[in-house]
């Protein structure tokens, strides 16, 4: 499907600023702000420009992301030039941001609606989750499986062959070093469930 000229960015936040930057990266000529709270208001008789959801909350993100595609419209993924992304990498074809400096090696596997924020890594052949957002400077080791609806924290780190399960959170500056089982918030070196 051949791009729109005009982006809606669905989130007027710090982080649909950002997602905005990344939109004019990629060759979008204007971006058009979308806030169901303040400013233009999601409608399905909006013009039928592609569309991003640039809502952090991993839940909420999918809950607009749903609607949105349930109204017609093409919710892209913004990936930063930047970005060095394996050729045998797979990236979902929707709603996937992809921040600047970001490494996604090979066979590695991203789901739909996730963030890959600015600076981290996923290393060959791990597996995201949808809905998930990696922060910034996260760093995933070869063969992690982060589960759907996780949150890795800025600067935490899962060691190789390893998983965080569903709908967890790993601290910022936490290092995993055991599978995540349960679901829940670990944090600390080495962490440990909250």
């Amino acid at each position: 499907m051949e791009r729109t000229k005009k982006i809606y960015i669905y989130g007027a936040g710090g982080h649909g600023l950002v997602c905005a930057d990344v939109a004019f990266d990629v060759g979008y000529e204007e971006v058009i702000f979308l806030d169901d709270y303040k400013g233009l208001a999601f409608n399905k008789e909006l013009e039928n420009f592609d569309i991003f959801i640039a809502i952090g909350t991993n839940e909420i993100r999918e809950k607009i992301f749903q609607k949105v595609e349930q109204c017609g419209f093409n919710v892209v993924n913004l990936i930063h030039k930047s970005a060095i992304i394996s050729q045998s990498a797979k990236i979902a074809k929707s709603g996937v941001l992809v921040m600047p400096k970001v490494v996604v090696n090979a066979g590695a596997s991203v789901g739909k609606g996730v963030i890959l924020n600015t600076a981290c890594v996923i290393e060959h052949e791990c597996e995201i989750g949808d809905f998930s957002h990696i922060s910034v400077g996260a760093k995933c080791a070869g063969n992690v499986k982060v589960g759907k609806f996780c949150l890795m924290g800025i600067n935490s780190a899962i060691l190789p062959n390893l998983s965080l399960c569903d709908e967890s959170i790993l601290g910022g500056g936490a290092l995993l070093t055991k599978d995540a089982k349960e679901k829940g918030i670990y944090v600390g070196v080495p962490a440990r469930k909250n």
